[in-house]
């Protein structure tokens, strides 16, 4: 059997944000954000089932989204927090946000550029950016690790999959990325079980934000169903994101979050810090 509680960071004080990742990915994505949540939010960032440090869900059981947030429900439940609960997603993490919604295990649901809100699979040629990148860090992992540490590499490797700007990203945290898609133990089983489309919306009753990029280069428009989500659904089109802008935008990220967390809007932008 795998662990019952996920492997998480934890950071600030507060009422609670559940914090979940994308596929390949870890909790690292988070970093940039802890100095502007910290302060008022207790971020719990999950490593999901398979990734990180958190083993695969076990033998037997498929990752596909309804399973994986079954682990998720253990997890909340086993660290002692108990349900609705805030939670925010990124791509398939903002997938499991909205099913977990579905569920009534979300209080409220922060999702960007969600996977799953397509009409009836992922793009085509997600597998093959999201693979050659599984590839080059499981086979060429020195290389890719190498090129991470050169700024203008960082920009064009990452820029498509993570987001145009990614050369702010610190290096510690760009060859992170490179490592924890090289650990992804559970990658291509994950890819291939989470292509369903997202099924629930009429079921979610409580607060959703939706944000897409117009630099989402990964889910470009035409994955972007809003029927999918409920006709209450926040939907935000953000200029300059790409698909993972927590480390280009960590301000207007953060800014998102808590506002939509109904966190005191209007005072919210004074107590984030500016870099």
């Amino acid at each position: 059997m795998g662990r019952t509680v996920w492997h998480y960071s934890e950071a600030g004080s507060g009422r609670p944000l559940i914090l979940l990742h994308g596929i390949g990915m870890s909790h690292v994505v988070w970093n940039a954000l802890i100095p502007n949540l910290a302060a008022t939010r207790r971020m719990i960032a999950f490593d999901i089932a398979g990734f990180g440090l958190t083993p695969p869900l076990p033998d037997g059981t498929h990752p596909t989204t309804a399973n994986l947030v079954d682990g998720l429900e253990r997890s909340i439940r086993g660290i002692g927090l108990s349900s609705p609960v805030d939670i925010c997603g990124n791509s398939l993490g903002g997938y499991m946000a909205l099913e977990a919604a579905r569920r009534g295990l979300a209080r409220s649901v922060v999702a960007i550029s969600p996977a799953g809100l397509w009409e009836d699979r992922p793009p085509a040629h997600v597998k093959h950016v999201f693979r050659a990148l599984h590839f080059m860090a499981t086979h060429f992992a020195p290389v890719s690790k190498g090129a991470m540490r050169v700024t203008w590499l960082r920009e064009l490797l990452l820029a498509v999959p993570i987001s145009v700007g990614s050369s702010r990203m610190p290096t510690a945290d760009a060859v992170r990325v490179i490592e924890d898609l090289a650990s992804s133990i559970a990658f291509e089983e994950t890819f291939l079980h989470t292509r369903s489309p997202f099924t629930g919306g009429r079921g979610i009753s409580v607060p959703v934000t939706v944000a897409f990029g117009d630099r989402d280069f990964i889910l470009p428009k035409r994955s972007r169903c809003r029927a999918k989500v409920p006709a209450h659904t926040r939907w935000i089109d953000k200029r300059g994101w790409g698909h993972v802008p927590m480390w280009v935008d960590p301000l207007g990220v953060s800014q998102l979050i808590l506002e939509s967390a109904a966190i005191d809007a209007e005072a919210a932008p004074r107590r984030l810090r500016r870099k």
